[in-house]
């Protein structure tokens, strides 16, 4: 049984006459210990997928219309909120995405890791403090005894993430879902803060999910990639698969905007064009139809079936397969 399935979900946004589709029907699951990646654009519906899994979408103008999230053998999606506060932190902890926004700024650095261990593991305040010192430690953070006295704003982007890691890491839970932990971080300390991560889960044999819209970020890090677009996921492999033989045309759009070492630096990236379709007016056949340089008559009426390119690699594509055998792209270093 997989630690982590989540199956059909849907969760829209109502508004006065629209109804935004931002997730609209996504599985996929996680194995105990496992590294797995969410791949997306911006508004893709990455983010609003984690939230929904710790029954976190404000509501209204949220609301979970399908699907189920089981965590081992329980439905997340059926339990009471009193319930699913016993989850949380404990059983699955969340880096969010901008930790000067996660993080309260008036309240201390101590209080704001030691709440959860008080609270869910049930520590005093001395052992909740001596955990907090050894966490920061383990996160790289120097002279833990003053930092654990200080605030927010006292911390660089980087240091900040790496409390938010601690915070995540306090309660010792199964699976760590990790919501663009780099975004607003420099090159070399988005490798730091990825480094620190996978080798902590490895360690201490947590799942992590991973989500990014960058994903070059991922090659390094994860063993299986969910290509995620206009609230559905499109493609899914190991990330051999996904790196060496894509089979969405978006996937291979994502690959060809990565800046490489191995590219002639007088040549330019080669972007996805146009813009994501509105969420609230879809459009009949496929999402991304009106961007593809693949197209054919079909994607504009229908949309694809799901279909199996290889061994655990699927694609939602009318011609998954003929991009899949075509595509001879070497494996990307990243």
């Amino acid at each position: 049984m997989p630690l982590l399935e989540v199956e059909n979900l849907k969760t829209y946004f109502y508004g006065d006459d629209t109804v935004v589709k931002a997730v609209d029907g996504i599985s996929y699951n996680i194995e105990e210990g496992e590294t797995v990646a969410l791949v997306g654009e911006s508004g893709c519906g990455k983010s609003v997928s984690s939230l929904s899994i710790l029954g976190l979408i404000p509501s209204p103008p949220g609301r979970i219309v399908d699907g189920e999230v089981r965590f081992r053998d329980t439905d997340l999606l059926q339990l009471q909120p009193s319930d699913m506060r016993r989850y949380r932190s404990r059983r699955i902890a969340m880096v969010f995405q901008e930790p000067m926004s996660s993080l309260n700024p008036v309240i201390n650095i101590e209080t704001q890791l030691t709440e959860g261990m008080i609270t869910q593991l049930g520590l005093t305040n001395r052992q909740a403090k001596d955990r907090a010192l050894e966490l920061l430690e383990t996160v790289g953070i120097s002279d833990p005894e003053r930092r654990l006295a200080q605030f927010p704003h006292e911390f660089s982007g980087g240091m900040r993430q790496r409390v938010m890691i601690a915070i995540a890491l306090s309660c010792e839970p199964d699976l760590i879902i990790a919501d663009e932990p780099t975004t607003s971080l420099d090159v070399t300390i988005q490798a730091q803060i990825l480094d620190l991560m996978q080798t902590l889960t490895r360690d201490r044999g947590m799942a992590l999910l991973l989500i990014t819209h960058n994903l070059g970020v991922v090659a390094r890090y994860v063993e299986r990639i969910n290509i995620m677009y206009a609230g559905r996921i499109i493609e899914h492999g190991s990330s051999t698969d996904i790196f060496e033989k894509p089979s969405h045309p978006y996937t291979v759009g994502l690959l060809n905007s990565i800046p490489r070492i191995d590219r002639d630096t007088r040549s330019s990236l080669d972007p996805i064009p146009g813009q994501p379709p509105d969420l609230a007016h879809l459009p009949d056949g496929c999402h991304f139809a009106e961007r593809c340089r693949n197209r054919i008559d079909r994607c504009t009426r229908e949309y694809p079936q799901t279909i199996q390119v290889e061994p655990r690699h699927t694609s939602t594509c009318w011609v998954a397969n003929e991009i899949h055998s075509n595509y001879t792209q070497q494996p990307t270093h990243v």
